[in-house]
């Protein structure tokens, strides 16, 4: 079975890696985020090596993205990012191929032992069944 495994973030954590402090999240130093990108990306060659890695990204900050909505005249709206009304977003993917539910658990967990610094924001690993289509909506 495949599984979406998501992780999240806000703004203030992407500024947070680029040293910027704030209420939400300590600065991160250089090694600390060397540290993580060690960390996901031996996680990474770990996945592709036991067949389970399908797809893995890691998405461009809040600042970077566009929303866009129909708006009441029927017209596109199109907001640049953030959003004030969004807390977290969309960090980070992975496309597993697992055989059961427990194991891409397993790998959630693994992903929460992530290096980060103290006192920053510790979010969940969500886990999402892709529907494959063949069975009832």
């Amino acid at each position: 079975m495949k599984y979406l495994v998501m992780v999240q973030g806000t703004q203030a954590d992407y500024e947070a890696m680029q040293g910027k402090a704030s209420e939400h999240s300590p600065a991160w130093t250089q090694e600390e985020v060397q540290a993580m990108y060690a960390f996901m990306s031996a996680l990474n060659d770990d996945l592709a090596e036991t067949g389970e890695m399908v797809d893995g990204q890691g998405l461009a900050e809040p600042a970077k993205t566009r929303h866009v909505t129909l708006g009441e005249d029927g017209k596109a709206v199109i907001t640049d990012g953030p959003y004030s009304e969004t807390k977290e977003l969309l960090a980070g993917f992975w496309v597993l191929d697992c055989a059961s539910l427990e194991r891409v658990t397993e790998i959630a967990d693994r992903i929460l032992r992530c290096p980060q610094p103290a006192g920053a924001p510790v979010y969940p690993v969500v886990i999402r069944p892709i529907d494959d289509g063949s069975g009832d909506v």
